[in-house]
Parts: C-alpha cells; structure tokens; sequence
C-alpha cells in the first residue's frame, strides 16, 4: 500500500521524455503535443507550449530562453517537416527527402532561432552555452553554439539508441567504437581519451560537476565503476545490486562526493564516494555492511565484500499501458516510440537540487516528480528522511 504524502494526484496526458538542465533548477517534458517546462524544486509550471505535433525530446539550453527541440511521438512534428528560412511555420516536403532536424527553440520570441539537420534520426540533443551535441544512432556531432551552430568534431560510435551523451563544462562523455567503451572529448583542448568501461554496452553515464569523475554502468547493471578524469584511471566499484537490472540514470552530487543511481528494480540508491575511492568500505565495522560478518569472510563470491549503497528507497515507475512501458533490458537495439531516447517514457531520471535533496522525473502515461532527502536514521546512519511527490501533467 502506497503511504507517502501525495502533493496532487490529477492525472494528464502522454509525456514521451524529460529532461534537467544544466543546474537541475528546471525540467522539460516532450508531449505528443508540444513540450513543457517545469521548476525543480516545487514542480510548478513555468511554459507550456503547444505546437501542432510531437516533440520527442526538448533540452533547456540552461535558465535562458533557448530549448533544442526533436520531432517525436505517433504524430511528429518533424523530422518530415522543415522551417521556411522566412519565418517559423512549418511546411511539408516530400516523402522522399526526409530530414530529420534539431530545431533550436526561443520561448521568448516563440520562433525558430535555427536549425540543424540529419539524413538519419536523431537519438538526443545536449547543450550548454558554448557548445551543442547531437547524438544520432552512430554518431555524435559536436558543435560550437552559436547562430547557426558550428561543428567542432564528429565521432561515430557503437549503436547508441538512448542517445547516451553527457555534456560537461570541458568534456563530452559518449560511447566509443567499441561495446563499452567511453569516448572523452575536451572542450578546451579536443583531446580524446578513452574509456573501457565495461565488456557489455553501456547504459548509463555520468560527469561530475567539476568535470573530474565519470561513472559508467553497462546493461547488465549489476556494478557502478567510477573512473577520473583526464587520468581515466579507474577509481572503484559499487555493487547496484547481485540480479541484472535495467540502470535508469547515474548523477553525482554538487560536491562530487556522492552518487545516485536509479535501475528498473524501481529502487533509488547513493553510494559515499569518498569511502569508495580511500576503500574504507572493505574495513569498515562488518555490522555496516549489507552481508554483515559475511562481508569479512575470504573466498565468498565478492559480492559479498562489495562496496554497496549507504541508502536505498523505493520509487514510482508508474502505471504504464504494456506497449508504452518502462525501458527496455537492451542498450543497443532500438524500438519503441520514434524520436524518443531508447524508445520508452523516461524513467528514473536523476537531478541533486543540493546536497541532501534528490529529484527523480518519469515520463509516461502516469508522470511523476519525486523529491527525496537525505538525512540519518535514529541509529545515525544515513537514511531517506523525507519523500513527496506529485503527477506534474493535468
């Protein structure tokens, strides 16, 4: 039985993605419909728009007025639809000469600012003020944000149907060639290192915000590794769990020394890096740990000597119609619905709004806002202390 305060149970449309900006104080959701903007910390409704067709992924260009917009849902507003370089409308062009378009979106001025175009679908859009991502099935295209944008650097990577791409003050993190790899690019210097993250692909990413730690987790979802950067050296291991689980999204901290990650299991967890890294955890008092006196036993398999969470909580998928479900197990074959990263609704993706204050947004037919904190228990052990939550569409 689901005890937890509800702020607002109203129930809405179909939210095909979502998606934070750069400092998690807004997140954008892509409807069937258009696409709408919401703040992060009491999920009020900052813009809706309405634009005639469907948006399959909307990315804030930071608290400005800017927003990247892709075509998406059962009826698209693009890709097979283009600007008129005279004004914003929209026009048909034939069948035959489908492209598929980024178009950069000003609220303040509601038109088109400009546009990229592609021969291929596009799988995710990243940007920040000086510089735009465009993430297509195998390829990231690298560019300099201004009007029109300027490419920098293209890549052709691995299959990459959820667009994982995650874009940094100075680094791009992307998959490389090959399955597991991660490709580093640095803004400043384009230089390129690279990661072999794992054996299996890849399915979920994350950049610290200083830019100096990268988590990697791969489809079979059992294990979190933490590399540094630029040494790309790995740092440690954190054990998700022993069963193999679909890792929704990965994000550190403010500070870098915490990490969240949400999986298909509908479980949030945060690992204590600094512990992590220094490896205190394999002499930690064996109470502490989740095997307990187990964790000290040598030639036990070494899940039960791995570093694990120091907090977990339970969240919402959400009800969801079969066909439209949560994510699929795979991170290299795609599906679903069109112009949305890995074909699904959105599920447990992440944003800190501080320190102790964790956000979890899913899309879908039951979208949800999840705020969590982080505190101690009765026995000063860290904990959940507080949880709300609300359906944010109506």
């Amino acid at each position: 039985m689901n005890t937890r305060p509800i702020l607002d149970s109203d129930a809405g449309p179909f939210v095909l993605s979502a998606s934070f900006n750069a400092e998690n104080s807004s997140f954008s959701v892509a409807l069937e419909s258009g696409f709408r903007v919401f703040s992060s910390t009491a999920c009020d409704l900052r813009i809706a728009r309405e634009v005639g067709g469907g948006i399959g992924c909307a990315e804030m260009l930071g608290s400005s007025q800017y927003i990247a917009l892709v075509g998406g849902g059962k009826q698209p507003k693009f890709p097979q639809n283009k600007v008129c370089p005279e004004d914003s409308d929209w026009h048909l062009i034939n069948d035959t000469d489908i492209i598929y378009e980024v178009q950069i979106w000003n609220d303040k001025t509601q038109r088109v600012a400009t546009s990229l175009e592609f021969n291929t679908p596009v799988q995710r859009v990243r940007i920040s003020h000086t510089h735009l991502v465009v993430v297509l099935l195998n390829k990231v295209g690298i560019y300099k944000t201004k009007m029109p944008p300027v490419k920098v650097a293209e890549y052709e990577t691995v299959n990459n149907p959820f667009g994982l791409c995650q874009l940094g003050e100075n680094i791009v993190a992307f998959p490389g060639r090959t399955v597991g790899q991660v490709k580093l690019f640095d803004l400043t210097t384009s230089n390129v290192s690279i990661i072999p993250a794992h054996e299996s692909p890849l399915r979920a990413l994350a950049i610290s915000k200083d830019g100096d730690l990268v988590a990697t987790a791969s489809e079979q979802g059992t294990i979190v590794r933490l590399w540094s950067f630029p040494s790309c050296t790995k740092l440690a291991e954190l054990r998700r769990g022993i069963d193999p689980a679909a890792i929704f999204s990965l994000a550190f901290s403010p500070s870098g020394s915490t990490l969240a990650v949400t999986s298909d299991k509908s479980t949030l967890h945060i690992f204590d890096l600094t512990a992590a890294i220094q490896g205190i955890s394999s002499q930690a008092d064996p109470k502490q740990h989740k095997w307990g006196i187990l964790s000290k036993v040598p030639l036990l398999p070494r899940q039960f000597s791995d570093t694990y969470s120091i907090a977990s909580a339970k969240f919402e998928l959400g009800d969801e119609p079969v066909v439209w479900g949560p994510h699929g197990k795979s991170a290299t074959l795609s599906a679903g619905i069109p112009g949305v990263p890995g074909g699904r609704p959105t599920k447990g993706l992440l944003g800190w709004l501080d320190e102790t204050t964790i956000l979890i947004i899913g899309a879908g037919q039951d979208a949800r806002w999840d705020r969590f904190v982080v505190g101690v228990d009765d026995t000063g052990r860290p904990a959940f202390v507080d949880h709300q939550w609300k359906r944010y569409i109506d």
